[in-house]
């Protein structure tokens, strides 16, 4: 595998492939890699002939509060993982190429709907940094392909509204959860857990599945449920951030129809902030 951190080599090696006849994956990743982003790497590698990941911890979708400086940067490692899962080529540039002039004076692309609501109502201008970023970066390698994790259900929500908004001629890939032993949703945030709090963590995955449950049973006290819910999750030692239901296609509020929707829930446990959903099929 190649890791090289200049556009031009990037559209280079691209060209270079697309001449050879291959289909051109791509994987955006922030770094710090687990099993999860790997499954999108091996992904990669079944659908296509050339695969491409990206490491780039992105100012622009971390607010003024959070762990932009103390996010965990392990390229190393990082490097031996793509190596080992087939990717063919990574991509690391440095935050003065992708905003040269700033990012107070980049442009911002923002997508409305979607990115309303859920983690984007919680953290003001995350989705506008998400969708700027990966907006730029698939533009620079111009894949066929480029998937994406589903445990970030609202994020790929977003990148799809865009994607065929913006007439991009990309697929758009949602490959599964990725989970623990335990049922905890693999993230790089889950090493900043101690060891009690990576003990408590499944309660999260737990909670959600209770929920699940009374609705297939038929319970549509949507209100009590969450209630409910807020409780066991603070018994576990979380702090809720939200826990909603939605439409699975186009993330609208569930209503007392709908059949096909997403339990999403965004909790602290102290510092860390953890997300999960479930798919409710009725």
């Amino acid at each position: 595998m190649n890791t090289i951190n200049c556009v031009a080599q990037l559209r280079t090696a691209v060209a270079q492939a697309r001449a050879a006849g291959q289909r051109i994956a791509f994987v955006p990743t922030m770094g710090n890699l687990h099993a999860g982003h790997i499954a999108l790497i091996t992904q990669a590698v079944a659908r296509a002939d050339f695969v491409v990941a990206s490491i780039f911890v992105n100012p622009l979708q971390f607010g003024p509060n959070e762990d932009l400086d103390s996010y965990p940067r392990t390229l190393a490692a990082d490097q031996n993982k793509l190596t080992d899962a087939g990717c063919n080529l990574l991509f690391t540039p440095v935050v003065e190429d992708i905003y040269p002039d700033g990012m107070a004076e980049h442009t911002i692309v923002s997508v409305p709907g979607v990115s309303s609501g859920l983690c984007g109502g919680s953290r003001p201008g995350h989705f506008d940094g998400v969708s700027t970023i990966v907006c730029k970066l698939l533009n620079m390698v111009q894949p066929d392909l480029a998937l994406f994790g589903e445990k970030d259900y609202q994020q790929l929500a977003v990148i799809r509204k865009m994607v065929s908004d913006l007439s991009m001629p990309i697929e758009i890939c949602g490959v599964p959860i990725v989970r623990d032993t335990d049922g905890l949703a693999l993230s790089s945030r889950n090493g900043y857990l101690s060891a009690q709090q990576r003990a408590n963590a499944p309660a999260l995955q737990q909670c959600m599945h209770s929920v699940k449950a009374h609705i297939i049973k038929g319970n549509r006290d949507y209100a009590a449920l969450f209630a409910q819910f807020d409780t066991d999750l603070q018994d576990a030692g979380f702090r809720l951030d939200y826990v909603e239901l939605r439409d699975a296609l186009n993330l609208e509020v569930a209503h007392a129809d709908s059949r096909h929707m997403v339990l999403l829930a965004a909790a602290y446990l102290g510092t860390t902030r953890l997300i999960d959903n479930l798919i409710i099929d009725l």
